[in-house]
């Protein structure tokens, strides 16, 4: 089995790679050749941190695997990433564990990756206004991840902590020689916005349907389980909605489920997942004054689909560390 540490996955797995890899995962979960089931999810009791369990199959892919991972949103703000675990993956062939990868490079890369498919299919061509609501590890590479697919020229921030914001920022500029401003607001933050990206640990709305102004696109990103919201229904409800799973969408989003459940949206309002649109079944964005909204939960089978890319890459490198588990019989006597 080979070892893949936090900064060999990052390096192995660059943006600019990811992208293309989530388009055909999304593709060929649209032509029905992945088995997703929903995943588990372990809650801790009296608290908002859970443990869950990822498992994806592809015909597509040369392995299948599961994602274990933590969600402690309580870590924003620390030197601890909010999520955190990892990745294993197996020989479709034999069943042989192949490799162990950290999980936390491969969530942060792939989950921007998706946005930034979303962004292609579904914002204006001309966007150039990003408004970033968030500012931790899932800022950063939506930062990157979106200036690759539209012509970024304006990029606003907002946090509930203007410190961390200010702190980003000066990331932005050191890292991508990118100006970044600090909004005082989240209402300031996402006016006149082409792409708007929450990636907040919020539980309750952050982004709200009056802010939002035609032609602009959403992609939200922070919330991911029953109970935690970054939209408010009106938000929701003002867009045409994009998934990258409607069977996740209907039991894990509660940015969906609470105003389908005040009327407002039903089942009908997805009008598709992405990889319906990758694969000719759906369109995307129809006029220029839209309000589209890709509703992210994240999906194993991104997580596969990375992780093979960078066992692939790690194999040809000599990248890792390899650890004989077992698994093979003994020689015979």
């Amino acid at each position: 089995m080979r070892i893949l540490t936090q900064a060999q996955v990052t390096s192995l797995l660059p943006m600019r790679e990811c992208i293309p890899l989530m388009e055909a995962a999304l593709a060929s979960l649209s032509r029905g050749q992945v088995v997703l089931p929903l995943r588990p999810v372990l809650r801790i009791p009296d608290r908002h941190d859970v443990f869950a369990m990822m498992p994806a199959y592809s015909a597509a892919l040369p392995a299948f695997g599961v994602k274990l991972i933590t969600v402690f949103p309580s870590n924003h703000g620390t030197d601890l990433d909010s999520h955190q675990g990892a990745v294993l993956l197996f020989d479709s062939q034999h069943g042989q564990l192949v490799a162990m990868l950290d999980a936390s490079s491969i969530t942060a890369i792939r989950t921007a990756a998706v946005s930034a498919v979303a962004t292609r299919l579904l914002a204006r061509e001309d966007a150039c206004t990003l408004a970033l609501l968030g500012s931790g590890v899932q800022a950063r590479t939506h930062l990157e991840a979106i200036a690759l697919v539209r012509p970024i020229t304006t990029v606003r921030v907002w946090s509930r902590t203007r410190d961390h914001a200010a702190a980003f920022a000066a990331w932005a500029e050191r890292a991508h020689g990118i100006a970044v401003e600090v909004a005082d607001s989240a209402p300031r933050a996402v006016r006149r916005a082409d792409v708007i990206c929450t990636v907040t640990s919020s539980r309750e709305p952050v982004l709200r349907g009056e802010w939002l102004e035609p032609g602009v696109h959403v992609n939200a990103v922070g919330a991911s389980q029953p109970g935690a919201r970054e939209l408010d229904s009106a938000a929701v409800a003002t867009a045409r909605v994009f998934a990258d799973r409607r069977e996740s969408l209907l039991h894990e989003s509660e940015d969906f489920l609470a105003p389908m459940r005040e009327g407002l949206v039903s089942e009908r309002s997805v009008v598709a997942e992405l990889g319906e649109i990758l694969t000719g079944k759906a369109t995307g964005r129809t006029a220029p004054a839209e309000i589209t909204l890709f509703k992210s939960l994240g999906l194993a089978v991104e997580d596969l689909a990375a992780a093979c890319h960078v066992y692939e890459r790690a194999e040809r490198e000599g990248v890792g560390t390899e650890v004989a588990l077992g698994g093979r019989r003994p020689p015979s006597e």
